[in-house]
């Protein structure tokens, strides 16, 4: 993919967002406490807290000629750093759209961020990554889906090319004051990023992430809750699938 391509999809995605910011009107602001010290205390040295904030759209104009389907826009900070200053910060922001009659929408993502360690010269990007794709949403059983098959595309110095599957889903029980939503993402990547630390290394490693997530209402705005993240391989190489559950409270605007 040549690099004016990656500057209009860029372009694109940011566009989208700052046309959609002008006319918001739910978003939610989140904050957890992540226990994954609790659970695997030899992988991770403490607990910390996470900001999170999450807006997500579902429009679909029939009338048109570029229909918008669902937008994605979510920022994630952990403040993992000395004194609980952010140590990693996490972006992502996605549109879907059809200029057709069939539901099936073109979606275009973007997502990248970075992170500091200690000592300072570990520090890291989340490397950008850029992806399109088609998505289908669904209902089943009264809960709402959005099945999403993307190519992926992460310019590491050696590029990779590969194919993403993220599901996501929303259920709303005992009159809404229950809800159950999250999602679920398997790709591959190149193990060899063309860097001296995966030199010669062969092949495609695979990868999956979900957080799952359920919610309480208290009042109109402000729900507890909990947020289950799974990984595996996206923050370290061994065959581990690593769980790391949260306890947060969410505002919702």
């Amino acid at each position: 993919m040549k690099l004016s391509m990656l500057v209009l999809l860029h372009f694109m995605l940011i566009h989208t967002f700052v046309i959609t910011v002008s006319t918001l009107q739910a978003q939610t602001i989140q904050l957890h406490y992540d226990l994954r010290h609790s659970v695997s205390p030899a992988q991770t040295p403490r607990n910390f807290a996470v900001l999170y904030f999450e807006y997500f759209k579902k429009q679909d104009s029939g009338h048109s000629f570029i229909k918008p389907g669902s937008f994605l826009f979510k920022t994630e900070a952990d403040l993992l750093g000395q004194k609980s200053n952010i140590g990693k910060f996490f972006l992502q922001v996605s549109q879907s759209f059809r200029c057709w009659e069939p539901k099936v929408y073109l979606s275009l993502q973007y997502s990248g961020g970075a992170g500091i360690t200690e000592p300072r010269q570990y520090s890291y990007y989340i490397t950008n990554t850029f992806s399109a794709g088609a998505e289908y949403p669904f209902q089943w059983q009264k809960a709402w889906f959005s099945a999403v098959l993307y190519y992926k595309y992460v310019p590491y110095i050696r590029s990779s090319h590969d194919c993403m599957f993220t599901l996501y889903c929303w259920k709303g029980l005992l009159n809404y004051t229950l809800e159950l939503s999250g999602d679920f993402s398997m790709w591959t990547e190149n193990k060899d990023h063309g860097d001296d630390l995966t030199a010669g290394q062969k092949g495609k490693r695979f990868f999956f992430f979900a957080e799952p997530q359920v919610w309480y209402k208290l009042t109109k705005n402000l729900s507890a809750g909990s947020k289950v993240n799974l990984y595996y391989h996206v923050n370290i190489p061994d065959d581990i699938l690593q769980i790391a559950p949260t306890v947060a409270i969410r505002y919702k605007l």
